[in-house]
């Protein structure tokens, strides 16, 4: 799935983050979901890499970096820290300045990268999200149903724990397989990928710390910027999946025109997992946003 790129491991205060980088060009930087690892861009890698120098990162608590000890505020897995592993990643490569593409989890991190370190962050493309704090603000009873996960993660441990660590490869089968497509757009090697990082001793954890801090510490951070009135200035692209629940239990677009002031985007006929079920249009929207 990676060939051509290099493995390095980047350890920012005492978490170790697995990366990937090759091909050549403009930096780009891939931010994957949940409950996935890098290998989900493995699809649209090729195309990618012969415009860019792409740089993969595993989020801490998924693929094969760090799984961080929980703590009462949830700071170890809030999005501010997770941009600061993207930075420090960024900068181990060589790049002070790059663009970013996320999915899921990783276009949350990619959210607060982009305001936290604007200086960085040139322009960034979003997968299958609305902003975090108007997902949870408008939620439905068709969204709940639907990302059930986001309310059954958020409950205190162990329970939710339990209920992915009983069983990870039933758990990624049955999240990812809920959905639109079933697990028809992921080919056995990248199954077999999120199914072995989902058995890390650790993840489990990780994974229901992430929702947490979603659902606390990360709402804050999102508040405070509402407050004062700050949004993202950099160009900004949303895709996201027509038969996905975000498209049709949310405005993607105007919930985005409230948080930025450079917003373009659309819907694609697929369901959440918009780079394996449609790699070649999500490729092409990537290497023409990036090139504009």
């Amino acid at each position: 799935m990676f060939n051509g790129f290099q493995v390095r491991t980047v350890e920012r205060n005492g978490v170790r983050l697995h990366t990937r980088v090759g091909g050549t060009g403009t930096p780009l930087l891939l931010l994957h979901g949940h409950p996935q690892s890098m290998a989900m861009w493995h699809k649209v890698l090729p195309t990618l890499a012969a415009r860019h120098t792409v740089v993969l990162m595993d989020l801490r608590g998924y693929g094969d970096s760090s799984r961080p000890a929980p703590d009462a505020q949830h700071l170890n897995h809030s999005k501010r820290e997770m941009a600061l592993d993207a930075m420090a990643v960024m900068q181990a490569h060589g790049f002070e300045r790059f663009d970013v593409l996320a999915h899921d989890r990783g276009a949350r991190v990619a959210h607060r990268l982009a305001f936290d370190h604007p200086q960085a962050v040139q322009r960034l493309m979003l997968l299958d999200i609305a902003p975090t704090l108007a997902m949870y603000q408008n939620t439905s009873e068709a969204f709940a149903r639907a990302y059930w996960h986001w309310f059954a993660l958020i409950q205190p441990a162990p329970l939710p724990e339990a209920l992915i660590d009983s069983d990870p490869v039933r758990y990624v089968r049955s999240v990812m397989g809920g959905r639109h497509a079933g697990l028809t757009p992921f080919t056995p090697e990248a199954l077999a990928e999120y199914e072995r990082c989902a058995a890390i001793e650790g993840t489990g954890t990780s994974i229901c710390e992430d929702y947490r801090a979603s659902a606390g510490i990360d709402l804050e951070h999102d508040r405070a910027d509402v407050q004062v009135g700050r949004r993202l200035t950099q160009p900004l692209r949303v895709l996201w999946g027509e038969h996905g629940a975000v498209g049709r239990c949310f405005d993607v677009l105007a919930l985005w025109r409230e948080r930025a002031s450079q917003v373009t985007g659309q819907s694609l006929p697929c369901g959440h997992y918009l780079a394996e079920e449609l790699p070649d249009q999500v490729a092409a929207q990537a290497l023409n946003f990036f090139q504009s």
